[in-house]
């Protein structure tokens, strides 16, 4: 071989490993692989795989929209490291790894899953974005909870599922006015979380549905005035601000499960319209709160059907 040819061969298998090297370090985005369609998001834009089979979803809400969808994660970050995953979603999580929390996603196992496509929320993992674009392709929501529909949209524009989801949204959006709680009186949402009580405004996730549904709120759950409508806290002085017509009301984990437990066995919660009228329901959290979806959300539809409708 000549001289000429063996330098040639010498700079193409340097070309290669030094792409491969690039590739393996991470020291540049990850790009998809195959057909790819551009996706506009809360960081950007991000060139995404046409149909992607393996993701990883960093946020409560995003279970809720695979499975929605018809899909499983390969992977999910956790809302703490006992948290199972919702039961309301069945057995499509059966075989999702666990990778981390919300708050502090674990780069080994996200990568150890080879996702194709990881989703997140800039709320919660802005300063993770740059290490997971260099893993997959990566798409973030701006926020979580208030903006569940818009949220919905986007994972699915990411999965290639987006006409999927608007039709998911427009059959719960029209079985949320087919209930017209205009005539139901007000419906309160109260939620027992670890050191405080809450109640939930017009913004939250669950305020979203209820509003949807044509039932009106309590004037102290309305929060006019505050910076955040989500939600505000409620002290055991203060609880007649729980009352309503119909009353419902959860619990976050087994700490707050027994706050519970003790705030309603007391005096002032007994006091209360909605419970001496039998009014009050004990719901479940993971659809209440941690759902966020539009599965989630029609099973908020069935409690109002349920509990709430005249």
């Amino acid at each position: 071989m000549s001289f000429r040819l063996v330098r040639a061969a010498a700079a193409v298998l340097l070309s290669t490993a030094a792409l491969a090297a690039c590739g393996s370090s991470g020291s540049g985005d990850q790009t998809a692989e195959g057909p790819t369609r551009t996706v506009k998001h809360a960081m950007g834009e991000t060139k995404v795989p046409e149909t992607p089979k393996r993701v990883v979803v960093l946020d409560t809400d995003k279970l809720d929209s695979m499975v929605s969808l018809g899909l499983s994660p390969v992977g999910a970050a956790q809302a703490d490291a006992s948290q199972k995953w919702p039961k309301y979603l069945g057995s499509a999580l059966d075989a999702t790894k666990a990778v981390g929390t919300l708050q502090a996603p674990n780069m080994e196992a996200i990568a150890a899953l080879k996702p194709d496509l990881i989703l997140g929320s800039k709320f919660r993992q802005e300063q993770f974005y740059a290490k997971l674009s260099r893993i997959a392709p990566t798409v973030f929501t701006e926020k979580v909870g208030s903006t569940w529909k818009e949220n919905f949209l986007l994972d699915a524009d990411a999965l290639g599922k987006k006409a999927q989801a608007e039709k998911l949204l427009a059959d719960y959006q029209a079985r949320a006015r087919s209930l017209n709680g205009s005539d139901a009186g007000t419906v309160s949402i109260i939620r027992f979380i670890p050191g405080t009580i809450r109640m939930y405004g017009p913004t939250s996730f669950s305020g979203i549905v209820v509003g949807d549904a044509g039932f009106a709120r309590p004037e102290p759950q309305q929060l006019n005035g505050a910076a955040d409508r989500r939600f505000a806290e409620l002290s055991q002085e203060n609880l007649s601000q729980a009352d309503g017509d119909v009353l419902f009301y959860c619990a976050y984990g087994e700490q707050a499960a027994q706050a519970q437990a003790s705030v309603t066995a007391g005096p002032l919660w007994k006091n209360l319209k909605a419970v001496e009228n039998g009014t009050a329901h004990n719901v479940d959290d993971e659809i209440w709160m941690t759902g966020i979806g539009v599965t989630a959300a029609g099973k908020i539809l069935d409690d109002l059907e349920k509990y709430a409708k005249p």
